[in-house]
């Protein structure tokens, strides 16, 4: 390649490292070209290394010799000055880059709707927003599908004891039986729903 192009632009190395030449930094991090003294009251040396004048400026920079801007460093504290509580709040902060997440379902966001006229976003599903109310409350663990039903049945909560299952399938059973209603059979359908429950929980080894 060339080190003239059709364009006019010099893109060699060398072509480079003249472009450079003027503040250019060291391995060292001393700016080796620099023309500066050293800011240390009473050094007469090159100030050849930089270092922020405060943590509110750290754009600005103080220039020292090699030995000066080491000793600046050491006593270098950015939260100099910083309350406990405005230290936490920059930690909580960096935790995220400082750029903190937005909490869900905002007004900007409630407004959005509004202006689509609906006031429950779960409208734009329809018939389908109550098509599957999930889990009851009351859920807390696995259990198979007949004993999940037979608590459904009896009105139990899976963290009750067989005990207290028991209890209520017996007031269920007097609620329904003919003998405690003058012999009306209305409820009798009920009421084996009701048995059948309690013979899927009482030798289950789900409940204790």
């Amino acid at each position: 390649m060339t080190k003239t192009d059709p364009f006019g632009f010099d893109i060699s190395v060398s072509a480079d490292k003249k472009k450079r030449t003027r503040g250019r930094r060291g391995m060292s991090g001393a700016f080796e070209t620099s023309q500066r003294v050293c800011e240390h009251p009473g050094c007469t040396l090159s100030g050849q290394y930089r270092a922020p004048k405060s943590p509110d400026h750290l754009d600005e920079y103080l220039w020292f010799c090699k030995d000066h801007v080491r000793e600046y460093n050491l006593r270098w504290n950015f939260f100099h000055g910083v309350t406990e509580e405005e230290f936490e709040a920059q930690v909580d902060k960096d935790r995220v880059w400082e750029r903190e997440t937005r909490p869900f379902g905002n007004r900007d966001e409630q407004r959005a709707w509004s202006r689509l006229g609906v006031d429950d976003p779960m409208q734009v599903l329809g018939e389908n927003a109550t098509r599957n109310p999930g889990r009851k409350q009351g859920a807390t663990r696995r259990l198979p599908p007949t004993e999940r039903k037979a608590l459904e049945i009896l009105g139990a909560e899976d963290n009750w004891t067989k005990l207290e299952i028991r209890k209520q399938y017996k007031s269920l059973v007097k609620d329904l039986h003919p003998d405690m209603n003058g012999g009306n059979r209305a409820d009798e359908d009920r009421l084996q729903e009701v048995v059948w429950a309690w013979d899927q929980i009482k030798d289950s080894r789900s409940f204790r």
